[in-house]
C-alpha cells in the first residue's frame, strides 16, 4: 500500500494553493539558522531505516536480507541511485517540482491517483497534511524524486532502471547472428503456418525464451576473436551474454517474424480461385512486399516524439517483454516482499511449468472448461438462451465463461490498464442490448441471420459466395447480381461497422483534445529539428529515461524521410510498371490518411493497449473513390493496413530500445535489415507454397493449408471494391453512414463532460468505450468478462495495496502465462491435433451440441417463411 495514505486529508487542487502555502515555505525552508531536515539534503537522523525502506517499496523492491539498507552499496544498484537522489535534492526543489507534476499529469489516467492527491496534499504544506517538517520533507522528496529521477508510473518502474550503463556490450556479432537466425525461423514458420485453419504461431515471447539459452551457449563456447574498428573492438565472444544483447536480439526478431500482410494479394493474383491474374512475377511481388514493409518505417521519425520520447506513452503491452528479459538476465538481491522472497528467475519459471501443464486441460483433455457456457448445457436446444448467453454462437453475456487463459488474457488482462479495460468492458456491454435490440425487432432483416456471426449472407441465409456474380476476370455482372442476391449483415457485424465508423471521427479529434500538450510538444520539436537539423530530436523531453538515452546517438529524420521516399518510388513503379490497375494518386492519398491518423492511433495505443486499424475507412473511401475496382482496392488497403500495422510495430520497438537503453542507431540498423530478410524468407515461403501444395486455398487442400484469410480477404475486396459501399452502405444500410456524422458530434459533449469534471471523470473515456463495441462478430463479452475480474484483482486491487509486490512480479506472471500458453499449445498441436487423436467423451463433446454448438436452429427466423421465400429487397430490383 502507498504509505501513509491514511495521514493525509482530501484536498483541494494544485491551484488553491497560495499566500498560505508561500508563508508555510519561507518558514520551513527558510529557517537557514536552524538545524531541521528541511535544508538541502538529509541531517543524520533523516537518514533512517524508515525513510529507505519506504524508497526501497516505492522502487518495486521489498525488505533487503543479504545487505545493510543504511549501506548503500549492499542495496540493489537502481535503489541505491533513487535514495541518493532523493537525499541529495531540496525540499524547495521538491515542491517546485510537485507543482509541475501536478499541472502535467492532472488528466493522465495512468498517473496512481493516490499518490497525485498526496502531490496535492503535499504542496500544502505539513501543518496542511497533518505531518512532522521533517517527515513533510521526505514526502516532498519522495514523490518529487520518484518523477524526476525514475518514472511516474509503477509499471515502468517494475520493468526498467534509473541508470544506464553504456559500457555493457549491444550490438555485438553474436546478437545479430541470433537475431536474424531467429527471423529467419520465426518469419518462415508463422509464414508458412499463416494460411493453414488452424494456424501455429511462433510468439515473440517463445523466441525470446528460445533466444535466451542460445545466447549462453554463445558465451560459452565462441572465441574471442574479434577485430578493431575506430578504435572499438568488435570480438567474437565479449563476455557473458547481457541483458541488452538480448532485448537487441529480441527487437531484430520482434519486427519481422508477424506474417507479411501483402502476401494475401499474392495469393489473389496468383491462383486462379481468386483474383487470377497471369503477369504477376517476382519483381511486382519484390516492390508491393518492399514498399508496404517500409512505408510504415518512413513515418516512424515524425510518430517517435509522440509516442517514444514522450513519457505519458507508457506501451503497456511492452512491459512483459521487459520483464521476461529482467527475469532472465537481472541478477537480484534477495528480499522479502509481503512474504514472497523469489526471484523473478524462479518465479517465472514455476508459474511457467505450471501453465504450460494447466493448458492441456481447456485446451485437450477438457475442452469444455474453454467454452464454458454451462448455461446453454442445461437447455441447449433453446434458441433464445444460446443467442443471449452463447459464448460461441450469441452474445456471451454469462457472469463465469472461461477457464482458459487464451480467452481470459484476450484483452490483455495483465497488462492494459485497468481503466482501459473497464472502458472497453462498458463499451461491449453497452454493445450487447444494442445488438439485441437490432436482432429483435428485426431490423434490416437481422432476425433472419445468426445474431452474432461476422459472414456475409444471402437473402435466403446461406453464405454469400461472391463468385456467383462475378465473370471470368473477377468483375460484377448486374445481371448475375440481380439474380443473386444482395450481401447482407448480421445485426453483430451491423454494429461493428457502426462502431468504426463512429470511431475514426471521435477518436481522431478527442485524443487531438485530450492528449493536446503530447501533440503541441511533438510539433513543436519537429519544426524545430527542421530548422536546427544538428540539434538532439530529445530537446524538450526532460524525463530520466529521455536524458539517458540522449547520450547515444540518435536517427536524423532524414533517414526515415530518405526511406519513405523509397517506399514510395517503390510503390509507384510496382503499379506503373505492371498493370495494377491502381492509381499513382491512390498512394499518396493512403500515405497522407495514414499520416494524419497516426499519431491518434499511436497515442491512443500507447496509453491504453487499444488498437485501431485503419483498414475498414481505407476499404470505404477506396470502394467510393474506384468502384469496381477489387484489384485496386487490394492493393491500396494492403500498402494502407501496413502503413499504420507496421509503423507501431517499429515504434513499439523503438520504446522497447528506449526503456532498456539500446542505441537508436543500433535498433534502425537492426530493424532495416531484419525487415530485409523477412521480405526475402515470405517471398520464398509464399511461392513454395503455391508451387507445392496441391489445391492450396481450396476445401481439398492436404494438411488444412484452405487460407481462411486469403478467403475473406479476397470476399472483402469484392464486396468493398467490385460491388462496392454505394451498393450497401448508400442504400441497403443507410443508417451507417450517419454514424460518421454522430462520432464528430459526440466529440463536442464529452469534452466538455471531461473538462467539468475532470478529478471525478478520470477514467472516463469514451474513446475506449466505442472501441469496446468492436469486440463482436464474431467475438462477444465471453472474451472479455473474465478478463475483466483478473484485470481488477491485479491491475487495480493488488497494484493499489501491494504495489512493491505487483511492480516485481506482475509483468513477470503475464510473460509466463503468455509464453507458457504459445509452448503447450505448439506441442499440443503437434503432439494430438496434426495427426487427430481426440477424446470422446462428455467434457469434450459438449461443445458441439445444441445451438450454440452449431446444431439445429441458427436464426431467429426462418428465411422459408419470408414472402416468396426469401426476405429483402425483390429480386430484379435490388440496389
Amino acid at each position: 500500500m502507498y504509505p501513509n495514505t491514511k495521514s493525509f486529508s482530501k484536498s483541494p487542487s494544485v491551484d488553491s494553493s497560495s499566500s498560505h502555502l508561500e508563508a508555510e515555505n519561507k518558514k520551513q525552508v527558510g529557517a537557514e539558522t536552524e538545524t531541521i531536515e528541511l535544508s538541502d539534503g538529509f541531517t543524520s537522523e533523516e537518514v533512517n531505516v524508515e525513510h529507505r525502506q519506504t524508497i526501497l517499496d516505492r522502487c518495486g523492491h521489498g525488505v533487503v536480507t543479504d545487505g545493510d539498507i543504511l549501506d548503500t552499496g549492499s542495496l540493489p544498484s537502481e535503489a541505491a541511485h533513487m535514495i541518493e537522489q532523493i537525499e541529495a535534492m531540496s525540499t524547495c526543489d521538491a515542491v517546485s517540482h510537485l507543482r509541475d507534476i501536478l499541472k502535467e499529469y492532472a488528466t493522465d489516467a495512468n498517473f496512481p491517483l493516490p499518490v497525485y492527491e498526496r502531490m496535492e496534499s503535499l504542496v500544502e504544506g505539513a501543518e496542511y497534511c497533518n505531518l512532522s517538517p521533517a517527515e513533510w520533507s521526505f514526502q516532498c522528496k519522495l514523490e518529487a524524486g520518484l518523477v524526476m529521477f525514475h518514472s511516474p508510473y509503477p509499471e515502468i518502474r517494475g520493468v526498467t532502471d534509473p541508470i544506464d550503463d553504456p559500457s555493457i556490450p549491444v550490438e555485438t556479432i553474436r546478437a545479430y547472428i541470433l537475431g536474424f537466425f531467429w527471423t529467419i525461423i520465426g518469419a518462415g514458420v508463422n509464414e508458412f503456418f499463416m494460411h493453414r485453419k488452424p494456424q501455429i504461431t511462433l510468439s515473440s515471447s517463445m523466441i525470446q525464451l528460445l533466444l535466451y539459452p542460445c545466447g549462453k551457449f554463445l558465451a560459452l563456447t565462441l572465441p574471442d576473436w574479434g577485430i578493431t574498428i575506430r578504435g572499438i573492438r568488435h570480438s567474437l565472444n565479449p563476455g557473458p551474454w547481457t541483458y541488452k544483447e538480448q532485448m537487441f536480439a529480441t527487437i531484430i526478431f520482434n519486427v519481422a517474424i508477424s506474417y507479411t500482410y501483402v502476401s494475401h494479394n499474392i495469393y489473389m493474383q496468383k491462383l486462379k480461385v481468386f483474383f487470377y491474374t497471369d503477369w504477376i512475377d517476382f519483381g511486382y511481388e519484390f516492390l508491393l512486399m518492399a514498399a508496404s514493409q517500409f512505408l510504415g518505417f518512413g513515418l516512424v521519425g515524425i510518430v517517435r516524439r509522440f509516442a517514444v520520447y514522450e513519457q505519458r506513452c507508457i506501451w503497456p503491452t511492452l512491459l512483459p517483454t521487459l520483464a521476461l528479459n529482467r527475469a532472465l538476465l537481472k541478477p537480484e538481491k534477495k528480499e522479502n516482499i509481503h512474504g514472497w522472497t523469489l526471484t523473478r528467475y524462479k518465479f517465472f519459471a514455476y508459474f511457467f511449468s505450471a501453465m504450460f501443464l494447466y493448458n492441456w486441460v481447456p485446451s485437450y483433455l477438457f475442452e469444455g472448461l474453454s467454452t464454458f457456457s454451462w448455461m446453454t448445457w442445461i437447455k441447449p436446444e433453446n434458441f433464445n438462451l444460446a443467442a443471449v448467453s452463447g459464448e460461441q454462437f450469441g452474445l456471451g453475456m454469462n457472469p463465469l465463461v472461461t477457464f482458459d487463459w487464451n480467452i481470459i488474457d484476450y484483452n490483455y488482462s495483465l497488462t492494459i490498464p485497468f481503466f482501459s479495460q473497464l472502458n472497453q468492458y462498458i463499451g461491449t456491454f453497452i454493445g450487447f442490448f444494442v445488438v439485441i435490440g437490432l436482432y429483435y425487432s428485426n431490423y434490416k432483416w437481422t432476425a433472419y441471420l445468426p445474431i452474432n456471426d461476422n459472414n456475409i449472407f444471402t437473402n435466403t441465409g446461406e453464405r454469400y459466395n461472391v463468385s456467383t456474380i462475378l465473370d471470368s476476370t473477377s468483375h460484377l455482372v448486374e445481371e448475375k447480381y440481380q439474380e443473386y442476391s444482395p450481401p447482407f449483415y448480421s445485426a453483430g457485424n451491423l454494429l461493428v461497422y457502426g462502431a468504426f465508423f463512429a470511431l475514426y471521427p471521435f477518436g481522431f479529434f478527442y485524443t487531438i483534445y485530450h492528449e493536446w500538450s503530447t501533440v503541441k510538444l511533438g510539433v513543436t520539436q519537429l519544426f524545430k529539428n527542421a530548422r536546427n537539423w544538428k540539434r538532439s530530436s530529445y530537446y524538450g523531453y526532460n524525463d530520466p529515461h529521455s536524458r539517458m538515452m540522449s547520450k547515444y546517438k540518435e536517427v536524423p529524420d532524414w533517414c526515415y524521410l530518405i526511406i519513405l521516399v523509397i517506399a514510395i518510388v517503390l510503390a509507384i513503379i510496382c503499379v506503373k510498371v505492371y498493370p495494377a490497375q491502381t492509381p499513382v494518386w491512390g498512394i499518396f492519398f493512403i500515405v497522407g490518411l495514414n499520416a494524419i491518423f497516426l499519431i491518434p492511433i499511436c497515442i491512443i495505443y500507447s496509453t491504453t493497449g487499444f488498437a485501431l486499424t485503419m483498414n475498414v475507412l481505407t476499404e470505404l473511401i477506396i470502394g467510393y473513390a474506384l468502384p469496381g475496382n477489387g484489384l485496386a482496392l487490394n492493393t491500396l488497403k494492403s500498402l494502407s493496413r501496413n502503413i499504420d500495422n507496421q509503423a507501431e510495430t517499429y515504434i513499439s520497438d523503438q520504446k522497447l530500445a528506449h526503456y532498456a537503453k539500446i542505441p537508436p542507431r543500433a535498433i534502425f540498423r537492426g530493424q532495416i535489415i531484419s525487415t530485409f530478410i523477412q521480405i526475402f524468407v515470405a517471398l520464398g515461403v509464399i511461392n513454395w507454397q503455391i508451387a507445392n501444395i496441391p489445391n492450396i486455398c481450396t476445401s481439398e487442400a492436404e494438411n488444412k493449408f484452405t487460407c481462411p484469410k486469403e478467403t475473406n480477404f479476397y470476399s472483402a475486396g469484392v464486396f468493398w471494391g467490385v460491388i462496392g459501399p454505394k451498393k450497401v452502405f448508400s442504400e441497403l444500410y443507410p443508417i451507417l453512414q450517419w454514424t460518421f456524422l454522430i462520432g464528430f458530434l459526440a466529440v463536442i459533449p464529452c469534452i466538455l463532460i471531461k473538462k467539468k469534471f475532470s478529478k471525478q471523470m478520470r477514467w472516463f473515456s469514451p474513446t475506449l468505450i466505442i472501441g469496446g463495441m468492436l469486440q463482436y462478430a464474431p467475438y462477444n463479452l465471453s472474451y472479455v468478462t473474465t478478463g475483466l475480474y483478473v484485470s481488477f484483482t491485479f491491475m487495480y486491487y493488488i497494484k493499489s495495496r501491494y504495489t512493491s509486490w505487483w511492480e516485481k512480479y506482475n509483468y513477470v506472471l503475464a510473460a509466463a502465462f503468455s509464453s507458457a500458453v504459445a509452448f503447450s499449445a505448439v506441442i499440443i498441436f503437434f503432439s494430438v491435433k496434426y495427426h487427430p487423436k481426440s477424446l470422446d467423451w462428455w467434457g469434450n463433446n459438449i461443445v458441439s451440441v445444441g445451438v450454440d454448438g452449431g446444431e439445429g436452429r441458427q436464426s431467429l427466423k426462418d428465411p422459408l417463411s419470408a414472402p416468396d421465400g426469401y426476405f429483402g429487397p425483390r429480386i430484379g430490383s435490388f440496389y
